[in-house]
């Protein structure tokens, strides 16, 4: 049965009103991930500090980066996305029957694939880790201590995918608090890990492994009170033959590669980090959790709240809306990413120095850093604009399209990375990086647009137009502070504090007061938004 086209009037406020829950749901993800960024940081600055940048750390972190590579890919990268679109389309066109049963089996299935997963990382650890950070084996020491965190680690793997497969069904219950918040328990489980049990190991490092280990498992169990706050209760269902799996498999298989692409990318900097002198691999990797802020907080806050709209669009046919939203999605990225960039190139220096400049992280290993921040910088916006892109993408259950473009920027990146590693050491990884995000975000950008039709809009240029003027004057406030505040890397934690403090908030008092100055700006559209919801708690 065909319904006749909705009124104008009515769809603008349908238009306005997915748009609110999206920017609803983005604040929601964005608060819940800022909280735990600022314990990630807390942990990398006691990580700094207890082990500084050098041989353990280079082994942890490649060790880490293998689980939490598959977890990106095989969890977050690919089954949220892929398990959102076809959730949606249970929970909307079908019986509540029909959607817990696909809940049980898609369960069931993933437990029994991680399982598989997690036993073979276990015994072919030494040959991933060959493959990963091939520079190692130079150094069998080294290379033995990889090997032994990689295993230990290794089930983490099962319980983030888990922890993945119930943020898709809370997520399309448009439930985002819990998901979001759980990384806290990894980031304190960490922290508590290093202050108390390094003691106990013959390599220090090791406490960090285990640390790891009990926070996959307690985020997996912070997901259950939720999930029965709602009536989904995991039970065992073996029929593995659902059409609703198979089209979750279906979705899902192709972007296995295709949705990770910048983990991918950063992967193969720490591959080729392995050559380059030692704490190469640190430098990438603070500088990487620097950069990781933003997107954290607010591209994939927004990915996140979008895709289960973008997804009931698709669903409709809707698609005149679903290009306003995601042009609003887009929007709403660029208005936090452009000065996010400026502020990152302009106090590189100072940022670092005042995260991580403690006890074995000397004023070297902070200058070292900052140069792989500047690099990867040049590629936030497209960091961000991607993850919006690509839920896109797979709310319209197109996944080949993605895979074929990310495999191309991965190329670009390997062979960025190869030019540029030798002129530019470890910054030339990050640039490579920054590059190859870029090409990735403008190729899914021109494809999109032919597959629904144009959605960078009028509104979309002057957005960005206006943040990148915005930003400039910010910058300026940001110089004119440090200046004034006389920024010294020698000089005492304290005044260094000092002057970072100075110079964000100058930076951030001009950003609004000049944002406020546009009418039709992204700051007034979130406040009307804001005023709306306390006007409905307080009629």
């Amino acid at each position: 049965m065909t319904h006749p086209d909705p009124p104008v009037a009515e769809g603008a406020h349908n238009c306005e009103s997915e748009r609110s829950r999206v920017a609803k749901a983005a604040g929601v993800v964005g608060l819940a991930t800022l909280l735990s960024r600022i314990f990630g940081f807390l942990r990398d600055v006691v990580v700094a500090a207890f082990f500084g940048a050098g041989f353990a750390t280079d082994a942890f972190f490649v060790a880490f980066r293998i689980p939490n590579l598959l977890r990106s890919i095989l969890a977050e990268g690919s089954l949220t996305i892929a398990f959102v679109p076809v959730y949606t389309q249970y929970l909307k066109g079908r019986s509540q029957g029909s959607a817990v049963k696909l809940v049980n089996v898609a369960v069931t299935l993933l437990s029994i694939v991680l399982s598989l997963v997690t036993v073979i990382g276990i015994i072919f650890s030494p040959w991933i880790v060959k493959i990963i950070a091939f520079g190692f084996g130079e150094d069998p020491a080294k290379y033995e201590l990889t090997v032994f965190l990689t295993r230990l680690m290794f089930p983490y793997i099962f319980f983030m995918s888990l922890v993945a497969l119930s943020m898709g069904i809370l997520n399309s219950l448009r439930h985002f608090a819990t998901p979001a918040l759980s990384p806290v328990l990894l980031n304190i489980s960490i922290i508590a890990s290093a202050f108390f049990l390094r003691g106990f190991f013959k390599e220090p490092v090791t406490a960090l492994a285990i640390g790891v280990l009990a926070g996959g498992f307690l985020q997996l169990a912070m997901q259950i009170p939720a999930l029965w706050g709602r009536g989904v209760r995991f039970k065992p269902d073996f029929h593995f033959n659902h059409p609703g799996v198979k089209k979750i498999g279906f979705l899902m298989l192709p972007a296995l590669f295709g949705a990770a692409v910048y983990q991918i990318n950063i992967f193969v900097g720490t591959l080729l980090a392995s050559f380059l002198p030692g704490g190469s691999v640190s430098y990438l990797y603070y500088a990487d959790r620097i950069v990781q802020l933003p997107l954290g907080i607010f591209a994939l806050a927004v990915g996140t709240a979008s895709l289960p709209s973008f997804s009931e669009q698709a669903a409709r046919g809707d698609y005149d809306e679903l290009k306003q939203t995601i042009s609003f999605s887009l929007r709403i990225i660029l208005f936090v990413t452009i000065p996010c960039m400026v502020a990152f190139i302009i106090l590189r220096i100072p940022i670092i120095s005042v995260l991580f400049q403690h006890g074995r992280f000397d004023a070297a290993s902070t200058l070292y850093t900052a140069e792989a921040l500047f690099f990867y910088t040049l590629g936030l916006w497209a960091f961000s604009g991607t993850r919006v892109l690509v839920s896109a993408f797979y709310a319209l259950q197109d996944t080949k399209t993605p895979v074929k473009i990310a495999f191309f920027a991965f190329i670009v990146n390997v062979i960025a990375s190869i030019m540029l590693m030798y002129p530019l050491k470890h910054g030339g990884l990050a640039l490579a990086v920054s590059i190859a995000s870029s090409v990735n975000m403008t190729i899914l950008v021109l494809i999109l647009q032919k597959k629904i039709g144009s959605f960078l809009d009028k509104k979309f240029f002057r957005s960005a137009a206006r943040g990148v003027i915005i930003s400039i004057v910010m910058g300026a406030a940001m110089i004119a502070a440090m200046q004034c505040a006389g920024w010294n890397p020698e000089s005492p934690f304290s005044a260094r504090l000092f002057t970072l403090i100075a110079a964000l908030v100058s930076g951030g008092v001009v950003f609004f007061i000049f944002s406020l100055s546009f009418e039709e700006g992204e700051m007034r559209t979130l406040m009307r938004m804001v005023k709306r919801k306390l006007r409905r708690r307080n009629p």
